[in-house]
Formats: structure tokens, C-alpha cells, sequence
């Protein structure tokens, strides 16, 4: 791999390389055509020096410091470093290689120490001070007045008024952060891999559909194996678990994902976890906070640790009581079934899905092919955001891409004018990190005069060749999420760069995400696109029922995985300096014990030791942004009921007042301002369910 990586540094950054100037084609598109795995490296350098020469002409300038020479001038920064890095981002993520693998592992302290550069330069901070110190007096528009303050405070948190002695420590930190950030992702990405369960007997994946089997022994023969591979997801439990009647099947394949990071050699991470969490808090302790909990959570929504604490614990109680009773169900099937043993977690999925088909007569096996992906997307996912935002969709063919399972629509409003364009990646292969996600290629800015180029990656069970592409009602949710994720994007409308489109807190910006699920099963959304892949025929009406009703079914082992991860994110990240961990799974069962979260029969959702949001994904100390936001979304869709569900007048309200503004104003004044009344939060939400979050 350092070979490959040795030829790659001695490629030198020429007028050539695709990145050099914006993309010629339609909206500065990503040209993938032209792109080849040599040309990031010398485009990341490059753009890293000429941000730092733009920099410094701002922070030695002799001109008196003002809104415009200063702060506008920052925002104009950094366009070479923006187009190459919003690119290398997305495909190694989805579609990384050795090559790619290498870049990320030479790159990743340079990164933190470029963010270091700009943000601990003491001439540049006393420019955004001294601009800063005027704000009352500048006649600064609302939006310009907020990136003032949002920039300040970006200086501030990252450390610009310690000592040089401490801002040198602080950079030493960042990069040591960075490099095992990506070597954690890295060994990740290999572990799911290792960890997929191989077989040569069939028998043992009896319950399985001829599909799933069929794509088992496909897995098996892309990676040159014999028999049949079931893939690990990111999550502790597994899809397939639901369908395994062989028990040993079922608790090999658990094993398989509970234990991926713990095996020692090459993928295990238990020791990268351990020391980011000790950097961290002593990153925190430098920039004077208790914690990194602290230190993170000062520019989030909660404001501090204590505020998300109360909330997550105001939950446990209900939670675990629907799940004890949940459990208790289950237990009375096995035994009523003469299992002859006790509910464990590999046990909990079959036998779920057993008392879900009792309870409401109802089949995932006779509902799945009502759910083909792009069907959903096109006649479920678009034709709720037309009739809630007034957009439509239509498919570019003659767009490159980085992989041919991609599809790129053109958005346009109802005007016929392009907002943006919106590429999907939508199955599952083993060069792509588990989960599911939105980001741009390009980023809305009039400053700067573009538009959003927003995509979607997820990671469905790819269909066997010849076979339609259906996917899981929780896939169907899924994709609804994500999408929310991409309308706070491609529905931006600001002036400046750093606040658009989903630049927003952790605790807010699962708020967009989160409510545009309901219109998954919102009656005329759901008619639309919930079709027999073979007939074309509507869901029976019964059927549709059903599921709506079993929506709500083992809610309470939901809300607890997830109130579980996010306490164990909490725990590990409100860690004292100083505080070392040596075991990371006994430090994780006193932490689950501590909030009387350690249920045997239900693990977190995520193990410390694969848990990629916190010590990867951007959400240490932010976990529980996903239930937090979760209250948002809940009152908001009240207020649409209230107020008469999907119509074009109520999604325009939401566009312009919240979906459109991205981090341009105060949030919580933002959001209250548009529902016209404070938000409930959390447990005072009576009949609500808190507990779904993304993979």
C-alpha cells in the first residue's frame, strides 16, 4: 500500500488534475470520468497550501479589520481544499481501495493540523475579535450578524485564547485525534468485513428466503469463497437474526457482530477507543472543561452535559419497563413453544417477529415485495417531497458517477427552476462503510454562486442479478431519513458558506432527518408507492393496516439499544483527564449498570468497540442527539396534524421558516418561531415513542 501511496507523492498538482478548477459540467458536478485515485493527494496538499497563503493574506493584512475584509473574506477561502476534499470524502467512504485506504492514513494529521492553522492563528483571531467586539455598531443584516457570532465562537471553542504552550499541546492532541479517528474507521471497515458469517451448509440457513441465500452465495463467490457469506450491518443486531430458525446459526452470526472488534490482530480497536477517549478529555481539561462532554455540548442545543443527561434519563424508566415486558412475552412463546432455555439477545429478533406475526397476522415475507427501492424513492420519498415542497425530480443520464449501482436526479421547484442535483448509492458492497448518510459535493453559498449537489448513501441488501431490488419497511424508513437529511440541503438558501444547508448543531440536525420519516406511512405518501414489484397492484388495505399498527410493536427494545449507546457515548466522553480505561467492556458494563440500562437480553445498539459515530462519525458526546432531536420532530409533525397534514402551504412554511434557513439564525428561536409555541420534550410527550436511529 505505501509503495502505491510513494508513487501517488511524486504526482505533482498541474493544471491537469480535475480539481484544479471548478467542474465544468452542469452545477460543478463531481467530473468522476476524469478523476483517478492519483490526482487527491496532490489536490488535497494543494488546496491545503493555497487556503493557508488566502489565510494569511487576511490575518497580515495592514488594513483595519472589518466584516468584509475579515469574516466575508474567510468565507471565500479554501475553494481548491472544499472541491477535493467534499469528493475524496464521499468515495472513501462508499468506495474506498488501498490506494484511497493510504491517502486517508497520510492525510489525516495534516487535516487536523490545517483546522489548527487557521483557527489557533493569533493575528487572525485578534482580527475576528476586534470585528467581533464592534457587532452592535457594524449595521450588520441578521444573517451576516450570525456568521459574526457563529465564527467567533468557532475560534474560541477551538482553543483561541489559550497560551501558545497550550495551543501547541492542543494541535499535538488534534492530530493523534485524526490519525486514530481514520484508523479506527479503517480497521472497522475491515472487521465487518471479517466478521460476516461463512458457511458451507446450507441447512443451517434455513428460514432465509431463496433471495437472501441467493445473494449469500453471491457474497461468497465475490470474495472468491466457497459456501455462503451473510454480511455484518453496523448495528449489534442483524437483520438476518429475524429469519434464522437454526439457533446455533443465529448465535454464531450475534457472536459474529458483538465480538468483530474484539478478536485482537488487525481489527481490533479497543485500544484506539481507550486512548481517544483519554486525548480527548485532556483536550477538554486545556480548554478549561471537566470533560469533552462539556467542551462539545457548549455550542449544541443542550448547551451542557448535565441538560442531555436529564433527558436521557428521563426516558430509561419507560423504556426498560416496556421492555421487560416485552422480554416477558417472547419468554412465554419459547416456552410455550417447550424451547427449554432463556431469552438471549441472538434469540430476541426470531422471536419478535414471531409474536408480531401473531399479534397482527402479519408476514415481512409477504410484505417485502410491496417495497421496491426505487420505487420507494421516486413514488414515495419524491412524491411527498413535491407535494409538501412543490419539487420535482428527473433523472440525469449523462452525469459520470463512482460506481454504476449510482443514480443523479435535477431537482427543480415548482417554478421549473434548478435547486439542485441529488445522487443515491443505495446497495451494499464490501469496499463501503456500514450505515447511512447524507453529504454534499457542493455546497449552497449565493456568495459563492452555487447550488446544492447533494447525495444519499445507504447500504440495502443488493439484489441478485435478475432479482428487483426490495427492501425491508425499516429500509423504507431509512431511506425517508436520509432523504430528510438531503432536503435540508438541497432546500438551503444563504448567503454564506458556513452556515448552509445542515451546518447546524448535532441536536438539531436529526430534526429534518427524523421528520421527514412520518411520511413514510402517511396514508396518500404510502398508497403511492406501496406497489407489488411483479403486479403493480396496491398494498391490500388490510395488509397496510397491519403495519401501521405493528409499527409500534417492540418499541421498547428499541428506545433501550438506543438509550444504551447513548449513554455509553455519555460515559466514556464525561471521562475526567487523567481517567484512564484499561478494560473498555468492563468500563462499559459498570456504564450501562450505572443507568440501569444492562439488560441481558439487550445489548446496546452499538459496542463501544464498533460504535462508528462517536469515534469516527462527528457524534462523541452527540449520540443522544438523535432522541433529542426526536422531540423536535414529534412536535412538529403534531403541528402539522393540527394543522392539516401534507399540504403544499404547510411544507412551504416549514421550507422557508427552518429547512431553508440552515444555521442562519438562533435554532431554538428558528424552530419555535415556526411552531409558534416551546417544544415538549422528551418524556412529557404522552403516547410518543422516542427511539429510532439511523444505522
Amino acid at each position: 500500500m505505501m509503495g502505491d501511496l510513494g508513487a501517488m507523492q511524486s504526482v505533482e498538482f498541474e493544471p491537469s488534475n480535475p480539481f484544479s478548477a471548478p467542474s465544468a459540467l452542469p452545477f460543478q458536478a463531481p467530473a468522476f470520468d476524469r478523476i483517478k485515485d492519483e490526482d487527491y493527494l496532490p489536490a488535497i496538499e494543494a488546496g491545503m497550501e493555497e487556503q493557508r497563503r488566502e489565510i494569511r493574506a487576511i490575518s497580515e493584512s495592514s488594513d483595519s479589520p472589518t466584516f468584509e475584509n475579515t469574516i466575508v473574506a474567510m468565507e471565500r477561502t479554501g475553494r481548491l481544499f472544499a472541491r477535493v476534499m467534499s469528493v475524496f470524502g464521499a468515495v472513501a467512504g462508499a468506495n474506498t481501495n488501498d490506494l484511497i485506504q493510504a491517502v486517508q492514513e497520510e492525510i489525516a494529521p495534516k487535516l487536523a493540523a490545517h483546522g489548527d492553522a487557521i483557527y489557533l492563528d493569533a493575528k487572525l483571531f485578534a482580527r475576528v475579535d476586534a470585528v467581533f467586539a464592534q457587532r452592535a455598531s457594524l449595521g450588520l443584516d441578521a444573517e451576516s450578524l450570525r456568521l459574526l457570532e457563529v465564527t467567533h465562537e468557532d475560534f474560541v471553542h477551538a482553543g483561541a485564547k489559550l497560551t501558545d504552550d497550550q495551543k501547541a499541546r492542543i494541535t499535538k492532541l488534534n492530530e493523534e485525534e485524526s490519525t486514530l479517528q481514520n484508523a479506527f474507521a479503517t480497521k472497522l471497515l475491515a472487521a465487518n468485513k471479517e466478521g460476516a458469517f461463512h458457511t458451507l451448509n446450507r441447512e443451517v440457513l434455513a428460514g432465509l428466503s431463496e433471495a437472501q441465500i441467493a445473494r449469500a452465495a453471491e457474497v461468497a463467490k465475490e470474495r472468491g469463497v466457497e459456501g455462503y457469506v451473510l454480511v455484518l450491518h453496523n448495528t449489534t443486531q442483524q437483520p438476518v437474526l429475524a429469519d434464522l430458525t437454526n439457533r446455533e446459526t443465529r448465535r454464531a452470526v450475534f457472536e459474529q457482530a458483538w465480538n468483530r472488534t474484539e478478536r485482537g490482530g488487525e481489527t481490533d480497536t479497543r485500544a484506539i477507543v481507550t486512548r481517544l477517549a483519554a486525548l480527548r478529555a485532556e483536550k477538554a481539561a486545556l480548554l478549561g472543561k471537566a470533560s469533552y462532554a462539556e467542551w462539545k455540548l457548549e455550542n449544541q442545543m443542550a448547551k451542557a452535559p448535565g441538560a442531555a443527561g436529564k433527558f436521557l434519563d428521563g426516558l430509561v424508566a419507560e423504556a426498560t419497563g416496556k421492555a421487560r415486558s416485552e422480554a416477558a412475552e417472547i419468554q412465554a412463546l419459547i416456552d410455550a413453544q417447550g424451547g427449554g432455555f432463556e431469552l438471549e439477545p441472538w434469540d430476541w429478533e426470531f422471536y419478535a417477529e414471531q409474536v408480531r406475526k401473531a399479534r397482527f397476522d402479519l408476514d415481512e415475507a409477504e410484505v417485502k415485495p410491496y417495497f421496491e427501492a426505487y420505487r420507494v424513492l421516486e413514488d414515495g420519498v419524491f412524491f411527498a417531497a413535491s407535494g409538501l415542497y412543490g419539487l420535482r425530480f428527473e433523472e440525469r443520464k449523462d452525469l459520470p458517477l463512482y460506481h454504476p449501482d449510482m443514480r443523479v436526479f435535477e431537482v427543480f421547484d415548482d417554478a421549473g427552476k434548478t435547486l439542485a442535483l441529488f445522487y443515491v448509492d443505495f446497495f451494499k458492497r464490501d469496499n463501503k462503510r456500514g450505515g447511512a448518510w447524507m453529504s454534499e459535493f457542493v455546497g449552497q453559498s449565493k456568495l459563492l454562486g452555487t447550488i446544492p449537489v447533494v447525495y444519499n448513501v445507504c447500504n440495502y441488501p443488493k439484489p441478485a442479478p435478475g432479482d428487483p431490488g426490495l427492501i425491508s419497511f425499516d429500509d423504507v424508513i431509512t431511506m425517508f431519513h436520509e432523504f430528510g437529511h438531503g432536503l435540508h440541503g438541497i432546500l438551503s438558501n444563504v448567503m454564506y458558506p458556513s452556515l448552509a444547508g445542515t451546518s447546524v448543531p448535532r441536536d438539531f440536525v436529526e430534526f429534518p432527518s427524523q421528520f421527514n420519516e412520518h411520511w413514510a406511512l402517511y396514508p396518500e405518501v404510502f398508497a403511492n408507492y406501496a406497489r407489488h414489484y411483479e403486479t403493480g397492484a396496491a398494498m391490500p388495505e388490510e395488509m397496510a393496516r397491519k403495519l401501521r399498527e405493528a409499527e409500534a410493536f417492540n418499541k421498547g427494545y428499541q428506545q433501550t439499544e438506543v438509550l444504551a449507546a447513548a449513554q455509553l457515548d455519555m460515559q466514556w466522553h464525561t471521562l475526567a483527564a487523567g481517567v484512564g480505561v484499561e478494560d473498555p467492556g468492563g468500563f462499559e458494563r459498570m456504564a450501562l449498570e450505572k443507568k440501569t440500562l444492562a439488560l441481558k437480553e439487550i445489548p446496546p445498539r452499538y459496542r463501544s468497540s464498533y460504535f462508528a459515530h462517536i469515534w469516527g462519525g462527528g457524534y462523541a458526546a452527540g449520540y443522544y442527539a438523535y432522541l433529542w432531536s426526536e422531540s423536535l420532530e414529534m412536535n412538529a409533525f403534531q403541528w402539522f396534524e393540527e394543522h392539516g397534514g401534507l399540504t403544499r402551504e404547510n411544507g412551504q412554511r416549514l421550507r422557508e421558516m427552518v429547512l431553508s434557513r440552515g444555521n442562519s439564525e438562533d435554532l431554538e428561536g428558528m424552530y419555535r418561531r415556526w411552531i409558534g409555541k416551546d417544544v415538549v420534550m422528551g418524556a412529557a410527550l404522552e403516547g410518543q415513542d422516542l427511539g429510532r436511529a439511523e444505522e
